[in-house]
């Protein structure tokens, strides 16, 4: 009897988990692309106003240089003045951390992007920096943050529902099962984001020429964290992400599908 309310309580958790996901639906104003998003824009541009103190905290905080980061900023808001992102309700501000040490780059719902500085120094051009600050535009975007709290809402009720579902107080080895089922949505979780990653690429390559920029700079910022990967410390700004040697093939498809008959002279690199 109580196996069998267990299973009842678990699929009735599991079917509401898929409604809730499949119901919350809309269409990307600039990929096109129909969406499960949990959230509205006005709620993405709160959430990440209210974690970027902290997340700036972790990096150490704004860097001091107020050149540089003034510098950052004038590139990022080039790209958003040039392409559809400032057709988007998102609030642009794109921030230099203090750490010399971590390579990362990322974007919090809404709009907030940051750089640290330990990325910045391997950077060699303008144009490289411009195709940073684009991918992570591309990432808000895309709205990547509110899918991805979709996703995981769907994977934790999942994984809620199978535990229930498995759990026997007489067999105490049925705990492993909600371990596996745990570990499978974080597996799910870490592919949905390089998928993110190929989308953020492929956006940086159709925004970066709109603002002036050669989008091969890519191809060069994945060189420099290809090398960096090497090491026995890799960037954190791979932790997520496909191999940038594959990354390399992609944007060359890319700008090649984009620009079949050459790219544009006079883009800054």
């Amino acid at each position: 009897m109580r196996g069998n309310l267990r299973f009842l309580i678990a699929l009735a958790m599991a079917a509401f988990s898929f409604a809730t996901y499949y119901c919350n639906r809309s269409t990307n104003e600039v990929t096109g692309e129909v969406q499960h998003v949990a959230m509205s824009a006005d709620q993405e541009i709160a959430l990440g106003l209210q974690a970027a103190p902290q997340m700036a905290q972790q990096y150490g905080g704004i860097h001091p240089d107020r050149a540089a980061g003034a510098a950052v900023q004038r590139i990022g808001e080039q790209i958003v003045r040039s392409t559809k992102a400032s057709q988007t309700p998102y609030k642009f501000q794109f921030h230099l951390l203090a750490d010399e040490n971590t390579i990362n780059a990322f974007a919090l719902p809404g709009g907030q992007v940051f750089i640290t500085a330990g990325l910045l120094k391997k950077l060699g051009s303008e144009g490289e920096v411009a195709g940073v600050l684009a991918h992570e535009i591309g990432h808000v975007v895309a709205r990547h943050s509110a899918e991805q709290v979709a996703k995981s809402q769907l994977t934790q009720g999942l994984t809620g529902a199978a535990a229930i579902a498995s759990f026997d107080p007489d067999r105490p080895g049925t705990i492993a099962n909600a371990a596996v089922a745990a570990m499978i949505s974080k597996l799910l979780t870490l592919r949905y984001g390089r998928q993110d990653e190929l989308e953020a690429d492929k956006l940086a390559v159709d925004f970066t020429p709109q603002a002036g920029y050669d989008p091969r700079s890519m191809i060069k910022v994945m060189q420099v964290l290809q090398q960096e990967g090497g090491s026995s410390s890799p960037p954190e700004f791979l932790s997520t992400h496909p191999n940038p040697g594959n990354r390399i093939q992609e944007l060359q498809k890319d700008i090649a599908a984009d620009f079949p008959n050459g790219l544009p002279a006079g883009l800054k690199q």
